[in-house]
Order: structure tokens, then C-alpha cells, then sequence
């Protein structure tokens, strides 16, 4: 216990003396009086041609003067950028002008790609102007959509583009610039009518001058679409009310399959069911789902795993995704009391048939966001029926601050029979209540939280608390972060990286609780002129404790990198680790290493070359040690572009582990090629390939989707899984062919 408290306090007075030292920037009140837009209706119909013929687009408020954002925020960008904005009784709309004498640089056509890899403009709205949550849209200059929520959660992390709605939007290109009009439509964005200050801001991706540019001076440490240096959109009257908006999304299926791994025969089976979305008011939503098929959603993306934990692979299934950090933003990222995939999947990741669900989102105030979902699973095999039941409330306070609670159920409808064999599977209940603290220019931030678990008979040691703070600065960052979890603190909804232990020996499962302490420590230089646009250099160290307040595992890394302004880059890395290990463990499947302390280290470096030429490569090389043998990796990914059609990527990734005596050595391949084809911004056609000698696994998926009309697709798939020992052995296949039609009522 004397470490843990000797750790906490010296990570505390490194956090504040450091901190200390950093400038403070402009309020966010000061962006609102400096950056505004007045935006004014119109009664001309607007047709989306990005051709601005209408007369509705005259002589309204125009933004013109964007700032640069990336590679640096000093000063203008390179091309001018200008955005007008108007509305009419349906929708809100956007006029951007992108100056470039030059072809656009696309890297796809596919919707959701994203806003990073091609020219385009994008939109950040804030209805509530409370900086906690809004909305992000993107469009590419060949007219490719992507949006998503922007959510307060884990600091303002990276789009999933997950979040799927209806807008439009028409882009055309000129031989000095080019144009994009998009339409928003008031019923897809969720805002309270009488509210007359939104955020806003605009990001500009440069693709080929390696440049973003935003209409608020937005400083370098932040990303473009960060809520906090949002402009003021300010409305002359309130907005339209969005009215009742109901969408129904009805699907069916049929596919052909065959299981030869568990000896079922080739059958044909179809499938129906549906989506509802119900807006009960212009800022709350009502989800229904009815019997659910996510065929469609590509397979995950396969990883070499040389930890002694489970991987955490995100959500991908479309009914979770909406307002999802309600739920799922609890806790730290390997700490997280509520995770989506456990709801119709086991825990090989085999699909349990969903029955039904609900999910209501949104704000009831201003400040007041809630969620509550319930779903139910149905029977599979020895697979019992489940109820999952999942509530939240976030209450924002101060200016950006957040105050938020939760309580989830999983009911388990086993016998009593089994019950009483298995009393810890027929329930699980969990609840917490979590602060998250930042000032308004989002430089500082601060955590805590306390979670909770039921399970039947258990009344201690059940418990995870969690603390922490951050300092985002322009040049120096920090992070520290502290977690206590009980060995009995039982997530059935959740996932918690480091309590299940794998005893090789006995080839079985052992929960041990544990403390951790984080930190990380990264400074930035930004050099003004020559072909390096920035250098890190970082320093974390992670540090495990048992529950008795011994050592189990420690980390510390120094790392390099450096970004070139042709968007290569070249990264090194040295690490030590040291390890008490608690059950024997194997690597190989030969003997398992017996239990004690290791130290090792390990070094590695790589280069990305720049990724706008037709044919880019990366690469990672590693070596060192690993427990008391040696460890050697290589990980290379080779993409070849024909803009904006044709993407092919090769990923490459071979690890040689060797241990002394008896206790074995193995190669792991990891062999994954890709082909994307992009018939138009409707028509896309996507095989994917992952031959995994550690999962014994070789995977094929391709999927051919249409876009027939606005959100509603005709999916054909093709799956198909053999073993890599025996080589090429089948285990299981399918055609699926799925339509879905999106419907506004």
C-alpha cells in the first residue's frame, strides 16, 4: 500500500508542477462574440446541384476567412474556403466554395470514410450550445457522405461514424474550385426550437497540401471538430419545429449456409423484421428493433494478440451506435461497466438471436440527457433467454461538466434447477455515478467515479473506483489516472481487461482484482519551416497492483515520433516491463512458463511513406524480449490507390516467439488483403481476407452494397471460414442476400 500512496503522490505533484508552467488560452466566450454567423430563412426552393443558381443565395451572411488548423495554427491557409448558411421550413443549409485550381484528391467513395484522406468540408453543429454533444457532417469534393455524433466522452475522442441519418447533399467541380450544397433536414438533428445560439463551426480538409483549416481559430492541440471553439450561429426567430418524425425500416433476408465444424447440413433460411426511429420531440428519440439482422456489418479486423487478456473489439451493429456513449462511456477504455457486444453474442463471438429491443436518447432539458435500453435474446442451444436492461442520465454543470449515473441489468431465465448449480449466472446488476470535469477551453480535465456490482451472495470486494486528470496543452501533455477494482466487481454487460487470468496448468480461469496507476507524459515541438511538421516525444509508465498491494506488472516507454508535411511519418519506441506472474502461462502451447518475475525489454521503430501517392507502405519493426524468451515482429501494410475507384491494401504481419528449453517457440502469421472497389457514391463492392494462424482461422468476407435510395440498401454477402491447420479445411459458409428500405412517416 506504502508504493501505491508513494506512486499517487509524486504522479500528483509532477501533474500540477508541470501543468502550471502551461499559458492559458482565449475563453470560449470570446469565440462566440468573435466568430458569428446570422442565418435568415428563405422562401425559393434550393435545388442541390452545387451550382448555387438560386437567387436564395444572395446576400446572405457569409464566412470567408478560415484559419489554419493543421500543420500548424499560424496564420491562413493556403486556399480560401467560403460558407454560406440559409434555412426554410424543412431544412437547414450549407453553401461551401473550396478554391483549388487542381484535380480533388479522393481516396474513396465510400459513405462513412470519414473526413480524413480526401479534400472535403465538414460541419459541426452544437443545437444546444452546451458543448457537451452535437453533430458532425462530411462531404467529400466527389460528393461521399460521412457523419456522426461528437459525444463529451473520453475527451472528444476520434468520429466512429457510426451514427447514421438522412441528409443530402451535391457537390460539382470547377476548373478554380469547387462547390458543395448540402441539406440538412431539421427532423435528423435533435435541438430544443427556442433556442437561438447554436455552436458552429466549418473544418476544411486540404488533402493534397496536407492541410485542415477551421472558421474559428481553433489552437493546434485540439481536434477540428473539438465543441469547445465553436462560432455562434444566431437565429433572427427560432428555428422551425422539426415536427413528428417517424421512420420505419423494414428488412428481409434469405440466405444459403453450411456448417461442416459442427455438422450441419447446407440449408436456406429467410428472415424479416424492422427499425423504428420515433421522435418524440425535436431533442428525444424513440428506437424500436423487432427481430435485428446485422449480416451486413463487415467482419471485425483480426489482430495478433500477445498479451495474457482479451481484446477489445468495438461495436459495429447500427442499433447500439445512436447516443451510444450514454451507455458505453462509463468507466476508462479497458474498464467498462457497459459494452454493447455483449448483448446477442457469446462469448466466442457467435450471434444469440435477438427477440426485440428499445432505446429512448436524447435531451429533456438543455443540460439533461437520458438513455434507456431494454433488449431480449432468445434461446440458442444451452443458450438461455436474456433480458438486458440498461438506464443513464448525464446532467451537464458549470460550463462543461458533466455529472452522470447508470444502472444495468442482465436477467438470466435459467431454471432453478440451474440456478442453484450456478447461482452467479442468474443475474447481474451493476451502478455507478461519475464526474467529469472541464474548464471551457478543454485544456484541463478530471474524472472520478464509483461502480458498483450485484451478484447473488457476494457483498464485498465488489466495487471499481476510478480517478483522474489531464492536461492538454499546445506543446506539453499530461495524463494521470488511478483505479481500484474489487476481484468480485462483476461486469455481465461490461468488459474489464485485466480480472480474468488464465492458469495454463490447470487450464482454467482465476479472478484477481487489482490497482492501477497511469501516467503519461508527451511534449510537441512544431518546427516553422523545413520538411518535419512535428516532433513528440512521449513517456508513459503503467503500473499494476494486487489486491494485497504487491507489484503484479509494470510498463514504462519512451517513444519517438515525427510528422513530415509530405503525411509520412517515423516512429521509435524502447519499453521495459517487468511482470509477477501469478499462473503459469503458454505462448506456444507447449510447457506453460512457471509463475515468478520477469523483466524484459523491447525496441522498435517505423515509417509511414506518404499515403496521397498511388502506392504507399508501412511499416513496424520490433524485437526484444518477452517473459524469459525472445521476441522478433514484423507488420507491413501495403496500399496501392487508383483515385477515386480502386483501393487495395496488403497487411502483412509476422511474430516469432522463443523460449528455452521446453517451454517452445512458434511463428504467427497474420496475412490480410483487401479490395475496395467504388463503382459511385451508391455502388460499392468490399472483400476483405484475414488468414490468422494464431486463431487457426482464414476468413473470407465480400460484400456487394447498393444504395438504391437515401439510406436504403440491397446488401449480397459472401462469407466463408476455413482452418489454416489443416490447411484450407472448411469450417463454415454463406450467401446472404439482405434489403432494407428506410421510410419516413
Amino acid at each position: 500500500m506504502r508504493l501505491f500512496k508513494i506512486v499517487l503522490f509524486f504522479s500528483f505533484i509532477f501533474f500540477i508542477q508541470n501543468a502550471r508552467a502551461q499559458p492559458s488560452t482565449a475563453s470560449v466566450e470570446s469565440f462566440q462574440k468573435e466568430y458569428q454567423l446570422h442565418i435568415t430563412k428563405i422562401n425559393e426552393a434550393i435545388k442541390l446541384d452545387g451550382e448555387f443558381n438560386e437567387g436564395a443565395w444572395v446576400n446572405l451572411d457569409t464566412t470567408s476567412s478560415f484559419w489554419k488548423k493543421y500543420p500548424n495554427d499560424i496564420g491562413r491557409p493556403a486556399r480560401k474556403t467560403s460558407v454560406k448558411v440559409t434555412y426554410d421550413d424543412k431544412f437547414i443549409y450549407f453553401g461551401f466554395t473550396c478554391y483549388d485550381s487542381t484535380k480533388p484528391y479522393i481516396s474513396s467513395l465510400k459513405r462513412d470514410i470519414g473526413h480524413d484522406g480526401s479534400d472535403g468540408v465538414g460541419i459541426i453543429l452544437d443545437p444546444t450550445n452546451q458543448r457537451t454533444n452535437g453533430f458532425f457532417f462530411v462531404v467529400n469534393a466527389l460528393n461521399a457522405q460521412s457523419e456522426d455524433q461528437l459525444p463529451f466522452a473520453d475527451g472528444g475522442g476520434p468520429p466512429s461514424w457510426s451514427w447514421d441519418n438522412k441528409w443530402f447533399s451535391a457537390t460539382k467541380t470547377f476548373p478554380d474550385r469547387w462547390q458543395a450544397e448540402i441539406a440538412i433536414p431539421f427532423k435528423s438533428i435533435r435541438y430544443t426550437a427556442e433556442k437561438l445560439l447554436w455552436g458552429l463551426n466549418f473544418v476544411r480538409i486540404d488533402t493534397k497540401a496536407n492541410e485542415y483549416s477551421t472558421w474559428t481559430h481553433m489552437p493546434l492541440n485540439f481536434r477540428s471538430m473539438d465543441l469547445g471553439y465553436t462560432g455562434a450561429l444566431i437565429w433572427k426567430q427560432p428555428p422551425p419545429a422539426a415536427g413528428s418524425n417517424m421512420v420505419f425500416i423494414p428488412y428481409i433476408t434469405g440466405d444459403v449456409s453450411s456448417d461442416q465444424e459442427n455438422t450441419i447440413p447446407t440449408k436456406t433460411t429467410s428472415n424479416a423484421g424492422f427499425d423504428a426511429k420515433i421522435a418524440l420531440n425535436s431533442s428525444l428519440n424513440l428506437d424500436l428493433t423487432a427481430n435485428p439482422d446485422f449480416s451486413q456489418i463487415e467482419v471485425d479486423q483480426q489482430v495478433t494478440n500477445l498479451t495474457r487478456f482479451n481484446i477489445f473489439f468495438p461495436e459495429r451493429r447500427t442499433f447500439f451506435l445512436e447516443n451510444s456513449d450514454l451507455f458505453s462511456a462509463y468507466g476508462i477504455p479497458p474498464i467498462r461497466p457497459f459494452y454493447s457486444r455483449s448483448i446477442g453474442l457469446d462469448k466466442d463471438g457467435n450471434k444469440i438471436p435477438i427477440l426485440f429491443g428499445a432505446r429512448l436518447s436524447g435531451n429533456i432539458t438543455k443540460s439533461t440527457r437520458i438513455g434507456f435500453m431494454n433488449m431480449e435474446t432468445g434461446a440458442k442451444g444451452s443458450y438461455s433467454p436474456e433480458n438486458f436492461t440498461a438506464a443513464s442520465i448525464n446532467q451537464t454543470v458549470f460550463k462543461r461538466s458533466v455529472i452522470k449515473a447508470y444502472f444495468l441489468n442482465r436477467q438470466n431465465f435459467i431454471s432453478d434447477a440451474e440456478k442453484k448449480l450456478h447461482p452467479l449466472e442468474a443475474y447481474g446488476r451493476n451502478a455507478g455515478v461519475e464526474f467529469d470535469y472541464s474548464n471551457q477551453e478543454g485544456t484541463w480535465n478530471g474524472w472520478g467515479s464509483y461502480h458498483h456490482s450485484f451478484k447473488e451472495g457476494i457483498t464485498a470486494d465488489d466495487n471499481y473506483v476510478d480517478a483522474g486528470g489531464a492536461y492538454n496543452g499546445r506543446n506539453f501533455n499530461f495524463t494521470v489516472d488511478l483505479s481500484n477494482v474489487g476481484t468480485n466487481y462483476y461486469t455481465d454487460m461490461g468488459y474489464v481487461q485485466r480480472m480474468n487470468n488464465y492458469d495454463a496448468a490447470r487450464d482454467t480461469t482465476i479472478r484477481v482484482g487489482f490497482k492501477h496507476v497511469f501516467n503519461e507524459a508527451q511534449y510537441k515541438i512544431f518546427p516553422k519551416t523545413g520538411v518535419v511538421n512535428s516532433h513528440q516525444f512521449s513517456l508513459n509508465s503503467y503500473i499494476v497492483f494486487n489486491p494485497n498491494n504487491s507489484m503484479n506488472e509494470s510498463s514504462q516507454e519512451f517513444s519517438y515520433n515525427m510528422m513530415m508535411r509530405n503525411t509520412g511519418f517515423f516512429m521509435a519506441f524502447v519499453n521495459r516491463d517487468e511482470s509477477n506472474l501469478l499462473y503459469p502461462t503458454s505462448f506456444t502451447g507447449d510447457k506453460p512458463l512457471p509463475t515468478g518475475n520477469y523483466i524484459f525489454h523491447q525496441a522498435g521503430v517505423g515509417y509511414q511513406t506518404d499515403f496521397r501517392k498511388p502506392l504507399s507502405v508501412f511499416f513496424r519493426l520490433a524485437g526484444g524480449g518477452l517473459y524469459n524468451g525472445e521476441y522478433e515482429g514484423i507488420r507491413t501494410v501495403i496500399t496501392y490507390r487508383k483515385q477515386p475507384h480502386l483501393n487495395l491494401g496488403l497487411q502483412l504481419e509476422y511474430n516469432r516467439l522463443k523460449f528455452p528449453g521446453n517451454y517452445g517457440s512458434t511463428e504467427l502469421f497474420l496475412i490480410a488483403p483487401k479490395i475496395e472497389i467504388n463503382v459511385s457514391t451508391n455502388l460499392f463492392w468490399t472483400t476483405f481476407m484475414q488468414y490468422n494462424t494464431q486463431a487457426n482461422n482464414f476468413n473470407i468476407n465480400s460484400r456487394l452494397q447498393y444504395r438504391y435510395k437515401p439510406m436504403s440498401d440491397l446488401f449480397l454477402v459472401y462469407t466463408d471460414n476455413y482452418y489454416t491447420e489443416p490447411l484450407l479445411q472448411n469450417k463454415n459458409r454463406a450467401i446472404v442476400f439482405k434489403l432494407n428500405y428506410w421510410l419516413n412517416l
